[in-house]
């Protein structure tokens, strides 16, 4: 007898799918509020994995179970699993951070993983990658030390909250990236199993519950994002919820809201299809965590729970349409949207090199290829960040485009933060504007999902299309390039934003305004 989705009387017809339910639905009504049996599992000696629905479970806490394929084949000849090491994911809502933590994350990633690198993502926080199951759990403790952590970074909930990495208007900044943590912590889980099981916290309610995100969470992941104008570095038109700043005076005082945008497809089911985020309307801020809730819990209720590939927000503002979904949020949250306020976007991109702010403090934006922080022959990038964290007193932020920005720099520690920049490669004047805006995804050796090289396949790519330009005599212009791992494609940006799918292996874009 198949599983039916239960119906609602408020919302018949279209507005919610039925039919048997995606095993996913399954795996997180039977988790106990996403504990499963992840504590028991992290003390199995047999495997370096997790078993069963662990597998999946873990992702709710942050992390992805992989294994290094360049040796897989030689572990199965020699009758040996795979060597299981786990990716984790921070939660940084707004991308910014302290010279301490970094400091932390650096020595960890030096001691514990596999690779000994930080790597910084497009949802602008970074990721360890090669953590043996024994190191699990001291990673944990170590973020909640620094003051972070890992939870609801990946699966069906509401992943981390991006903010425009403005470094020249630093009071609205200020306001905005307020508002991306406020967002961030009141759309958490309410689940106390990510403190039980890494942080040893004993269980103190006798029942669990999750007011927003429900007891089988979202029906699929969700990205939501605040987006400072006049820059469009977080792609507001691919993530399922959008708050573009309205200012007065330098005050934020309200938001558009934008909902139901992500490019991505699966090649060959046209039954997924990119599509850009739609205009709700402007509210004052004191409305903005009402509304945001009300989005979740109306793509909670409404979402479909039978297919995964056609989960997103942005299928269910088609199939509702997208007044119908706006009157539902407005019911919920108590509110009337107003008129969308006007906004434009001139750019979306990094400025890299430094940027003075209206508060007269400084700001460098490196290029960091692939986002991948290491120390390479003659480029001992990791290096040079540890020594400018001892002697910054500003902060560092993460941005969309895999970069990192040293914020708050004073006119008295400009150039010694320069010079060490320059002396471990961190600044380098020969990169050209294309390299600077290519991006590949992490791909082989570790990506359990991949079926081509990315990152490892990047740096040699673009050197190809800048001779390319330079045949051309285009070699000072550059196009948006991505690179990932799936299938091998030409594929064009679409008109609402930037490329943002992980389906396709190679992307093409003409560069803003060209």
């Amino acid at each position: 007898m198949s599983e039916k989705l239960p119906i609602d009387e408020r919302y018949p017809g279209p507005l919610v799918v039925e039919g048997k339910l995606a095993d996913a639905e399954r795996l997180k009504r039977e988790s106990n509020y996403l504990r499963g049996t992840i504590a028991e599992d992290l003390q199995e000696g047999l495997t370096g994995g997790f078993n069963g629905d662990n597998f999946l479970l873990i992702r709710f806490h942050g992390m992805y179970q992989q294994d290094d394929r360049d040796i897989r084949a030689e572990r199965a000849e020699q009758k040996l699993e795979p060597r299981h090491a786990m990716m984790l994911r921070c939660r940084l809502p707004g991308d910014v951070m302290t010279p301490e933590q970094w400091l932390g994350i650096d020595k960890f990633a030096a001691e514990s993983t596999l690779y000994g690198s930080i790597r910084i993502t497009n949802r602008q926080t970074f990721q360890f990658h090669g953590i043996l199951k024994p190191n699990v759990k001291p990673a944990h403790q170590l973020l909640n030390h620094l003051g972070l952590d890992a939870l609801a970074t990946a699966n069906d909930v509401n992943r981390n909250v991006l903010c425009t990495s403005n470094p020249v208007e630093s009071e609205l900044h200020q306001q905005a990236y307020d508002w991306a943590k406020k967002i961030s912590e009141h759309l958490l889980p309410r689940t106390g199993a990510y403190a039980e099981i890494w942080l040893d916290q004993e269980k103190v309610a006798t029942t669990d519950e999750e007011p927003i995100l429900g007891a089988t969470y979202l029906p699929r992941k969700f990205k939501t994002t605040v987006v400072i104008p006049l820059q469009n570095d977080v792609d507001l038109h691919a993530n399922d919820l959008n708050f573009i700043a309205i200012a007065d005076n330098g005050r934020l005082v309200g938001f558009n809201v934008l909902v139901g945008g992500g490019l991505s497809i699966t090649d060959g089911d046209k039954a997924t299809y990119p599509r850009t985020a739609s205009e709700l309307g402007y509210i004052p801020i004191e409305h903005t965590l009402a509304v945001a809730e009300a989005v979740v819990t109306t793509q909670r209720d409404w979402g479909n729970r039978t297919n995964r590939k056609n989960a997103k927000t942005k299928y269910t503002l088609e199939r509702v349409d997208v007044d119908t979904f706006k009157r539902e949020v407005e019911k919920r949250a108590g509110v009337t949207f107003e008129s969308v306020r006007p906004y434009e976007f001139t750019g979306r991109g990094d400025r890299i090199g430094w940027v003075k702010g209206i508060d007269s403090k400084w700001h460098l934006t490196l290029f960091i290829e692939n986002g991948r922080i290491l120390d390479y022959p003659g480029c001992p990038l990791k290096t040079g960040l540890v020594e400018i964290a001892k002697i910054h007193k500003g902060d560092f932020r993460l941005t969309a485009n895999q970069n990192l920005i040293v914020a708050g720099v004073t006119t008295r520690n400009k150039a010694k933060i320069e010079a060490l920049a320059r002396e471990h490669g961190l600044i380098d004047d020969s990169v050209s504007e294309q390299r600077k805006n290519s991006m590949a995804c992490v791909s082989f050796p570790t990506c359990p999902l991949a079926m081509a090289e990315a990152e490892r396949f990047l740096p040699e790519f673009v050197t190809e299309v800048e001779g390319i330009m330079q045949r051309h005599g285009v070699g000072d212009e550059h196009i948006v390039l991505r690179v990932d791992w799936l299938s091998e494609r030409l594929w064009p940006r679409n008109a609402g934003g930037n490329w943002s799918g992980r389906e396709s292996h190679w992307a093409l874009q003409p560069a803003s305004g060209r």
